[in-house]
């Protein structure tokens, strides 16, 4: 642990590695192995890393083999998690120390006071979250394995909305009502901590700190207007800000958050919502509960 007993929990998400599967230089990479160098060589050298997936573009074994040469310069613990953009068994096949449970890669992990609980969100060919019963179970048991040490769950999907349309979570969802079901009651929750919105945001769940990371990725431009899967209007959807990573401090029983940014990227919009990028829109409006 860092001075004074405080651990250092890193948090990196939606790196999204393979975006240009040829190029092992490509713009997603090189803003990773920026914030991997910041960490490493800045003041705040964490204790660990979690990784709360889409760690690749695509779920591929070359994407998840060039991102585990990225962080093999780490001399502090890295966990890995799926996001919708990840396969597990090529996550497994690259960090094969990651466990598993029920099929689900999702798992508690010690931290001294802490104790982390990380969740596996993915339904593949669905781009929003899913928490099925044998899921839920697995966090229902686990909450009420350890009741006297505070625990952080740290999950992909953000269970409750941000505002911004075509990224949103509706509350409708069944898998929200399931993961709200499997930690009622838990009096020891401390936060819920994730990522997928490629954007820093704070919140509340059921009266529990909410936050989502930013993305090491480019980031998702924030526009709250409303959004049609019929009528491209040309919005920015993708921002080239700078790459992005949590630092979770956690002393004397309190957990303290800081977002760090590593100074590459602008204020350049990458993705626009043309006629190109409609097909996306719609399927993952066509997701939401009607």
């Amino acid at each position: 642990m860092t001075g004074g007993n405080t651990l250092l929990i890193a948090q990196a998400t939606d790196i999204h590695i393979g975006f240009e599967p040829d190029n092992p230089d490509e713009h997603n990479m090189l803003r990773f192995r920026a914030v991997v160098d910041h960490m490493l060589t800045g003041p705040n050298r964490p204790d660990m890393l979690l990784l709360t997936g889409d760690l690749t573009e695509n779920g591929d074994d070359a994407s998840f083999a060039r991102l585990a040469e990225a962080v093999a310069p780490c001399p502090f613990p890295v966990w890995p998690m799926v996001g919708n953009h990840d396969d597990r068994e090529a996550l497994i096949r690259a960090f094969p120390q990651t466990p598993q449970h029920d099929g689900f890669i999702q798992y508690a992990l010690d931290a001294g006071e802490v104790r982390l609980l990380l969740l596996d969100t993915l339904e593949p060919k669905r781009h929003g979250g899913a928490f099925c019963e044998t899921r839920a179970a697995w966090l229902a048991d686990q909450l009420a394995a350890d009741t006297s040490r505070p625990t952080v769950i740290v999950m992909h999907h953000p269970p409750f909305p941000c505002g911004i349309p075509w990224m949103d979570t509706d509350p409708r969802e069944p898998w929200v009502a399931r993961f709200a079901e499997a930690i009622s009651g838990a009096g020891n929750l401390s936060a819920i901590v994730c990522g997928h919105l490629h954007r820093p945001i704070s919140s509340r769940f059921g009266g529990i700190p909410a936050m989502v990371c930013p993305s090491t990725a480019p980031t998702v431009a924030l526009d709250f207007r409303p959004i049609s899967p019929d009528i491209p209007d040309g919005r920015c959807l993708i921002s080239d800000e700078p790459a992005g990573y949590a630092l979770h401090s956690w002393s004397q029983g309190e957990l303290l958050t800081h977002y760090e940014t590593v100074g590459m990227g602008s204020l350049r919009c990458l993705a626009e919502y043309s006629p190109n990028l409609q097909p996306m829109v719609h399927s993952m409006l066509d997701e939401r509960p009607r």
